[in-house]
């Protein structure tokens, strides 16, 4: 009997080699190569056939295109995310911690839209049908006439698939399917790419939405090879701690809407709800202004929202430590730097603690003038006023840019009450907003001057 021919795949980029490598050759990424046998050449020849399909060179004027309709989910945070609800024959990858809500949301998205008519399955691998429906009632999800199918095999769910053609289906999770083409564990990197090309071709053929829940590994990203997310039209993250109720979607890739949108959940009883109104969640509340707290304006894709940037500094050692939570820790260290350097604040021997409130995590440099306020406040031990907030990006020559739609922050901060606001001067408005009063300043030793005199 002829012994199988193995390859090695790497898991990171999906290239092959015919031997074990400390380092993978295509990608030059280490210890990511996993063995797996290799196909006959009979079995995998036309597989994807259906996808090849035959088209004449055209020029792209000459191309008829119509915006894609949309189904709404029932759930206005989620539609947001997906920019509007719902595609036909699209494919979106879900992915986040065990336990954060991904099966949750999506059971309760399923039931909303087959109240409105559509059909539904769901697919679980990873639960009985029995526990899916204790979830459902525990969600008070009642009289629920969602199809369930417990199977992990390909072939019998792409037959299900056919036979009850639904409008969308849920596979609950993709690590768990497996083919009979293939001879190696489901989860394994082979099977993961493969039966998610099979879904993709069936949801293409088809027309049905498929929503495939992906495992994510201990450093948060999606487990399997990365084509996986290249294969997909729409990538979804799960964020949020477990302990904390709020949890927010996040779109990292999206051919049919918007990157970077969020939608924020609150986990309750009877399930995930959306939050209209986040910036509440992200501010403190104190009775009065304290040291050490400055509100900004950042803009998840086109929502603006307030955070609450904290800085506690404290008299450290001869190695003071600079420690942030959701920021950048360097840039933090290059603030401080331009702090000393340009507005004449030394905290060399201070600790310098910096948290954004309520786990959200800031990644634009938008923060940075809000965050060197709020450590001057609390180096000074002097609270900002009431009501203020502050944003836009310092550069190391103490300059601070624009930043991107300032007007519709502005608008959004004096929507929620707060009515003192240092800006950048290109984002000064042109006409005055009712009840705010707005001070535009080009450097930061004038944003600090402007504070002081406020104080």
């Amino acid at each position: 009997m002829a012994k199988d021919k193995t390859i090695y795949t790497c898991n990171e980029c999906g290239g092959t080699s015919p031997k074990w490598l400390g380092k993978c050759p295509h990608c030059n990424a280490w210890n990511t190569l996993i063995e797996s046998v290799a196909q006959a050449e009979s079995a995998v020849k036309n597989r994807f056939a259906s996808l090849a399909k035959t088209a004449e060179v055209t020029v792209l004027s000459d191309i008829e295109a119509s915006d894609v309709e949309r189904t709404p989910t029932g759930h206005e945070e989620l539609d947001r995310v997906l920019g509007g609800g719902i595609v036909e024959g699209g494919v979106v990858l879900i992915g986040g911690d065990p336990g954060i809500g991904k099966s949750t949301l999506l059971l309760q998205a399923l039931d909303s839209l087959q109240r409105s008519g559509k059909k539904t399955l769901y697919v679980t691998g990873e639960e009985s049908g029995a526990q899916v429906a204790l979830r459902s009632r525990r969600l008070g999800l009642d009289h629920s006439q969602v199809k369930v199918l417990a199977e992990i095999q390909l072939e019998k769910i792409l037959a299900t698939l056919d036979a009850q053609q639904p409008d969308v289906a849920v596979i609950d999770s993709i690590q768990t399917v497996y083919s009979d083409q293939l001879t190696s564990a489901p989860g394994s990197v082979a099977q993961v790419r493969e039966c998610a090309a099979h879904l993709t071709r069936a949801a293409k053929a088809s027309g049905v939405c498929i929503v495939l829940v992906g495992h994510v590994t201990k450093e948060g990203a999606l487990a399997g090879p990365r084509v996986l997310e290249h294969m997909v039209d729409t990538v979804l993250y799960f964020e949020g701690d477990t302990h904390s109720q709020f949890r927010l979607v996040r779109a990292i890739k999206n051919r049919f809407g918007a990157v970077n949108e969020i939608g924020v959940f609150a986990m309750t009883e009877k399930g995930l709800k959306g939050v209209s109104n986040p910036s509440a969640i992200f501010l403190s509340q104190h009775a009065e202004p304290v040291p050490g707290s400055c509100v900004m304006v950042t803009l998840e894709g086109t929502r603006p929202m307030l955070v609450e940037i904290q800085a506690l500094v404290d008299s450290g050692g001869p190695s003071p430590r600079r420690l942030s939570v959701g920021l950048d820790k360097d840039r933090l260290a290059m603030l401080l730097a331009v702090l000393h350097r340009h507005a004449g604040v030394a905290c060399m021997d201070q600790d310098v603690f910096v948290n954004a409130v309520g786990g959200v995590r800031i990644t634009e440099p938008a923060a940075d003038l809000a965050v060197m306020l709020s450590i001057t406040s609390s180096l000074r031990g002097k609270p900002l006023p009431k009501g203020f907030i502050a944003f836009g990006e310092v550069g190391l020559a103490g300059e601070v840019r624009p930043a991107p739609r300032g007007q519709e922050r502005l608008k959004e901060a004096a929507k929620l009450g707060f009515s003192v606001a240092v800006v950048p001067k290109a984002n000064a408005p042109k006409k005055p907003i009712e009840g705010m009063t707005i001070h535009a300043v080009e450097r930061v030793e004038q944003a600090m001057e402007v504070v002081r005199g406020l104080g």
